[in-house]
């Protein structure tokens, strides 16, 4: 039986795949995202994920890997993490009351094969008008600073969202349906 690998920091994809029943490790990429390509948001995802599978697959020949990357898209520009406390509550600001889109970009590889698989899944946000204050004191937590768009769904945003259209675990990270078509197409057992 192969090893499968998650290659992502992110405790949020690790507890998704746990409750998927996925048996899996956690190998660390290293990997330093570059929002800056000149791709589109669902490229640009997959590209990222690709990135850092191929860092963790240099050191295994008999694995499936899997990596993903997140994205926040609004008024045709990429929001990913943000970069201090300032430019958290600008974007959650300019999130409050609009609509927007969370790109997930995930690639799994067979090392022994080389074979690939590369999906992007889009989910759409709607937020609800969003106070000053209820910003400044999220923003405070620290937890914005650790996801793209600035918040985390599934934590102290959870209010956020007024609609969510399409796959919740893909604002949470991973789009678990998919996700786990992919793995049994690679053979890996599942539950």
């Amino acid at each position: 039986m192969k090893t499968v690998i998650l290659a992502s920091a992110s405790p949020w994809r690790k507890e998704l795949l746990k409750r998927a029943g996925v048996h899996f490790k956690v190998e660390v990429s290293g990997h330093k995202e570059n929002l800056r390509h000149k791709l589109s948001p669902q490229a640009l995802v997959k590209r990222l994920a690709l990135e850092k599978v191929l860092a963790v697959a240099a050191r295994h020949s008999n694995a499936v890997i899997i990596g993903a990357d997140t994205v926040a898209v609004f008024g045709g520009r990429i929001i990913g993490k943000p970069k201090n406390s300032s430019d958290a509550r600008k974007t959650l600001r300019r999130l409050s009351g609009k609509r927007h889109v969370l790109v997930t970009g995930f690639v799994i590889m067979d090392t022994k094969t080389g074979r690939i698989a590369a999906k992007a899944v889009n989910t759409g946000v709607e937020f609800r008008k969003l106070s000053d204050e209820e910003i400044r004191r999220y923003v405070q937590t620290g937890e914005p600073m650790t996801v793209a768009g600035g918040y985390a769904i599934q934590g102290g945003g959870a209010s956020f969202a007024s609609r969510i259209e399409g796959d919740f675990y893909n604002i949470v990270g991973l789009p678990l349906a998919a996700v786990v078509e992919e793995l049994r197409k690679f053979g890996v057992k599942i539950g």
